[in-house]
């Protein structure tokens, strides 16, 4: 039997929730991210809703930028941007709600991210009662959480995921396993996992815009040009996954990042922050059922935004906060002086990891 396999990704997630829950901002463009400051925030939007997306607003979009797109809009007649807050323990409790009916729906699932799962609905034996499950779980989720989910259903992840952001909000779109390679041909090669602006800027200079593009360069062509990922890209434009579904799949690291207010080499506010990440990613680490790590990063992008990362393997796996604030913090030392700061570079953000999860 051939597999069938669906991707759920919420609509707009975090935007979303907020809109549900306080009825003053239906209707009105939302993103939710860093504090703008009047275009004098730093950090970057989390999520925007489809009317914010309609101004150029999209997920890591920089804040000062979403302000200044913002006020344009509203030069033009139209409603200014609301920017709200990041709040995660709700958007993690809403998660969990929607996993479990999803999970409730489809016996095998993997959770991809916060807001996306992949479900293996091979057991239904045919893309029209995968489609009827599909559609009953988006019912039931819009019922329960007054929220809506886009799905994509097709031979394998690779497709069902480039389907489910086919048509969003709320869409379902099924590609046949016969129909994957005609799908494909005619998209933009950056629906391909993996094709971001700098791939994409590559292809461009290579005249390679559209997926029947790139599926006319041959593998050593691809491999030429971009190692190990240029074979990746030839298959997937392709429509080729053999990739099965982990029911259990788990993160394989934990982070926190938080960009400052502005630039500094100012030892209390870095320690400070690095106290306040080793709190962050402790708290995570226990919420999503880990009970220790042995790698510990420390991430560090300087003012002309640069970005190191140091990282350091423990002997022994640890859980204590005391740990990972000592071994942060030897990490983080040598950025104040000349070990790795040679120029006395301002830091424009901090970010610290966990991964060897277990």
């Amino acid at each position: 039997m051939s597999r069938i396999i669906a991707h759920l990704d919420m609509d707009a997630f975090f935007a979303a929730i907020e809109e549900r829950d306080t009825p003053a901002f239906r209707g009105m463009p939302l993103v939710v991210g860093a504090d703008p400051q009047g275009g004098r925030g730093r950090g970057v939007v989390s999520t925007s809703n489809y009317l914010a997306r309609a101004y150029g607003i999209h997920s890591a979009t920089p804040i000062s930028i979403a302000w200044r797109l913002s006020e344009a809009a509203r030069r033009r007649g139209k409603p200014p941007v609301i920017f709200v807050s990041v709040d995660m323990p709700k958007y993690r409790r809403v998660s969990d709600e929607v996993m479990q009916m999803v999970r409730h729906a489809i016996p095998k699932v993997e959770q991809a991210s916060i807001d996306e799962a992949y479900g293996d609905v091979s057991w239904t034996e045919s893309y029209e009662k995968a489609e009827q499950v599909c559609r009953r779980l988006q019912e039931l989720i819009y019922l329960e959480q007054r929220l809506t989910a886009s799905v994509g259903i097709g031979p394998n992840k690779l497709m069902a995921k480039i389907a489910s952001g086919l048509r969003k909000p709320n869409g379902l779109t099924i590609v046949r396993e016969e129909e994957r390679e005609l799908f494909l041909a005619p998209l933009s090669i950056r629906v391909i996992p993996g094709i971001g602006p700098k791939t994409e800027a590559i292809f461009k200079g290579m005249g390679v815009t559209l997926v029947k593009q790139l599926r006319a360069l041959s593998a050593s062509q691809l491999e030429h040009r971009l190692g190990k990922r240029g074979i990746d890209f030839y298959e997937k434009a392709r429509g080729w996954d053999d990739s099965s579904v982990e029911e259990y799949s788990e993160p394989k690291s934990i982070s926190e990042q938080e960009t400052f207010e502005s630039d500094t080499l100012d030892s209390q506010t870095l320690l400070d922050q690095l106290e306040r990440l080793v709190r962050g990613v402790i708290e995570r680490l226990h919420h999503e059922g880990f009970q220790s790590f042995r790698t510990v990063v420390l991430i560090v992008r300087f003012s002309d935004f640069k970005t190191s990362s140091r990282a350091h393997t423990l002997a022994e796996p640890a859980s204590e906060s005391a740990v990972l604030r000592r071994e942060g913090l030897k990490l983080l030392m040598p950025f104040f002086d000349r070990r790795e700061n040679p120029h006395r570079k301002p830091i424009r953000l901090l970010g610290l990891r966990v991964e060897k999860l277990l």
